[in-house]
């Protein structure tokens, strides 16, 4: 690797580094060399480790959500910083980033400027780009994890990852894990200890949210009509799961001797499970929306049963960077359940991106990895 100055100031990078580039649904990913890499003031060059593949990658390559094409996608990794643009950059603790550190970083990168950032909505910018979600552009081509290196970009809220940490649990940090976190803080705050709570949907998100809600002290039920996830949720701390399709869900958590929960967490993005999770809150309750992030049903809602149960509904879509630290936070200090067995069942080298996206695909594993060591 050789950085050099630019006549503008930054730093041009030559590592040869490759990427996967997707173009539409039923056509194989194309790998292309990248020449070089500008890194301008608060920018960084991170070689990938490893990365997971997020059920919205698998959604685009099938052509079940709308994506910018061409462009490469992947946006759950973790990887090494290797270079740094001018006057380097920093964490999001407040750390200055060197050479060599190990690191995840959010899906979003924002201005830090506009109305949006300044209320502390940067997941949210009006200038936002988003990593693994971008059309292929030059002079930012590596803009997705299935790529050797990814190019980080000023306002990307970058996060130290502990070298003891398994990678397996550091990639999928940096989509689900995070969410889970924005999920639970979107919860209103209000003690977890002791407390009745319900998610629906047991993908990766909602395992998450189950294990870091069991960890803090909560009773966790969990909803899902797979029975294999629903026995994935008990290992992540679920102490009941049900199944949507066993009846009325109010007389179900009552049937497992489970109160009204106080927080639910809707991560399936099924119409019927928002109705569900609305219906069955308590007096004072929060239902969190996070899955429904495509185009659906409408859901019917009764004003007056929201005021008069003094109801909180809130959306939550990506997350701040503060989310990415507690997500790792979380994993160093309490790796329970997301032992990297369980979470990642298949590995495959990036030249076999399409296959393990097929394996993704599938639903066997709760996450499918790509190496880009691997051959």
């Amino acid at each position: 690797m050789s950085p050099a100055r630019t006549s503008a100031g930054a730093v041009l990078v030559t590592p040869s580094p490759a990427a996967m580039v997707w173009h539409e649904p039923g056509r194989s990913h194309e790998s292309i060399a990248v020449p070089g890499v500008e890194l301008r003031p608060g920018e960084a060059l991170v070689e990938v480790e490893l990365a997971t593949v997020c059920g919205s990658d698998v959604h685009t390559v099938l052509g079940h959500r709308r994506q910018p094409a061409p462009g490469v996608l992947g946006h759950e990794q973790v990887g090494r910083v290797v270079a740094l643009g001018p006057g380097g950059a920093s964490s999001v603790d407040g750390a200055v980033l060197a050479l060599g550190d190990r690191v995840v970083w959010t899906v979003t990168a924002s201005c830090g400027a506009c109305e949006r950032c300044l209320r502390g909505l940067p997941q949210k910018c009006h200038e936002l780009r988003k990593y693994g979600h971008e059309r292929l552009e030059r002079g930012w081509e590596l803009s997705g994890g299935f790529a050797t290196h990814v190019h980080l970009l000023r306002g990307t809220g970058i996060v130290r990852v502990p070298e003891t940490m398994p990678a397996e649990l550091a990639a999928p940090a940096s989509c689900s894990t995070a969410t889970a976190v924005a999920a639970l803080d979107a919860g209103g705050g209000a003690p977890l200890d002791g407390a009745e709570v319900l998610v629906a949907g047991a993908g990766m998100i909602g395992l998450a949210v189950t294990a870091i809600a069991s960890a803090a002290g909560a009773t966790v039920t969990v909803v899902d009509p797979d029975v294999a996830r629903r026995e994935t949720a008990r290992r992540f701390g679920a102490r009941a799961v049900l199944d949507p399709s066993g009846g009325a869900l109010a007389g179900q958590l009552a049937g497992h001797g489970r109160g009204a929960p106080v927080l639910s967490v809707e991560a399936s993005g099924a119409a019927a499970s928002v109705r569900a999770l609305l219906e069955t809150s308590d007096v004072g309750g929060t239902v969190v929306l996070v899955g429904s992030v495509s185009p659906g049903p409408s859901v019917e809602l009764d004003p007056e049963r929201l005021v008069r149960r003094l109801l909180t509904v809130r959306g939550v879509h990506n997350y701040a960077p503060t989310h990415l630290q507690g997500a790792i936070d979380f994993l160093a200090a309490t790796p329970g359940p997301f032992a990297a067995e369980q979470l990642v069942g298949a590995r495959f080298p990036l030249d076999a991106l399409d296959e393990a996206l097929v394996a993704a695909a599938a639903g066997t594993h709760v996450r499918v990895a790509v190496d880009p060591h691997a051959h």
